[in-house]
């Protein structure tokens, strides 16, 4: 693949090319965004994925949700269905998607949780119902541009900054790093712990920021407690487990259930990835496993797994939470 990637690289001026022009093109009017009547948040990358763009999604629902009756967006990736759907108690993840079907799974009661590839029919649908949100969360749509986000956050890691990236074929980006310009608040995100002011103050550096944007670091914490279907168990009292992943880059985790000197095999897939037959009847072999909550959103349809499939809870941690916090409710409370 990353011979692949090299080979390619002629075909990086013509990506950036028809990327940059494209934004240029909504960037002067001619061609068209829509501005809807309530807030709208937008949480996205410039990078192809794995930036943190569910738990941040997750943060702002709990952020919001008290107060404002909120819907999310999403594209619905990899879904077995078509045009506009909203999430209720009959939806699978084949039907919405592993990210929705999770924030399904969480805050149904307290969200309504739709999905459409055209964002703009998405929240035409949404504003229709009768039970109309107050909040729309757009997910994974910072390049979606025919919506006009009130407010955009964009995420990017730690260990892989958009500054230091190209556009694909051999980068990772989807659109050229100037594109960061459009966000109102920028989040690294992933941060190792004990992350210094020095290498805070690089990083800042590198953003190069507009004065009225904002940044921000985060980074991931890890529940203690990992969770099944029916029970729960002590993160610590694991033994003799196989480890699931099937996101973009599982590299974090692994690296934190090492420093609990846990010992574990690790069974790493694409992001996405659909598991097959034979994937799920080498998972019945294993004692336990052990997944993230994407993952576990598909796994959990099998009956012969669900003794033995398990999911660590994560949450988003953001440094000066206060002051991002602030600046989100108060974008909301303008309208």
């Amino acid at each position: 693949m990353k011979l692949l990637r090299k080979i390619l690289i002629p075909i990086v001026p013509v990506y950036y090319l028809i990327t940059w022009l494209r934004n240029l093109l909504y960037d002067f009017g001619v061609k068209t965004s829509v501005l809807f009547p309530i807030p709208v948040i937008c949480v996205g990358n410039l990078s192809t994925g794995g930036t943190g763009k569910t738990p941040m999604i997750e943060y702002l629902i709990q952020l919001l949700k008290d107060d404002y009756k909120i819907a999310t967006l999403s594209r619905g990736y990899k879904r077995k269905t078509k045009g506009f759907l909203l999430a209720n108690e009959h939806v699978t993840s084949e039907d919405i998607g592993d990210e929705p079907y999770q924030f399904y799974s969480k805050f149904g009661s307290e969200t309504q949780v739709a999905v459409d590839s055209n964002r703009v029919n998405g929240i035409t649908q949404l504003l229709q119902n009768t039970n109309t949100p107050e909040v729309v969360l757009l997910d994974d749509a910072f390049q979606h541009r025919k919506v006009k986000a009130g407010f955009n956050i964009l995420l990017t890691t730690y260990q892989k900054p958009y500054f230091k990236d190209i556009v694909l074929p051999t980068g990772d980006l989807r659109e050229p790093k100037n594109g960061a310009k459009r966000a109102n608040i920028i989040v690294v995100t992933k941060c190792p712990s004990g992350i210094t002011k020095k290498e805070k103050s690089l990083f800042l550096k590198q953003i190069n920021a507009k004065h009225e944007q904002h940044v921000f670091f985060s980074s991931i914490s890890y529940s203690e407690e990992i969770v099944s279907i029916a029970s729960k168990m002590n993160l610590t009292d694991l033994e003799d487990f196989s480890l699931v992943t099937g996101i973009a880059n599982a590299t974090p985790l692994v690296k934190y259930l090492k420093s609990k000197n846990l010992s574990f095999e690790h069974l790493n897939f694409k992001d996405h990835h659909e598991f097959s037959k034979e994937d799920i009847s080498k998972f019945e072999s294993k004692k336990i496993i052990l997944t993230t909550e994407k993952d576990f959103m598909r796994l959990r349809q099998y009956k012969s797994l669900e003794d033995k499939l398990y999911y660590l809870p994560i949450k988003v941690k953001v440094e000066e939470n206060n002051k991002f916090d602030s600046l989100v409710k108060a974008f909301v409370a303008k309208y």
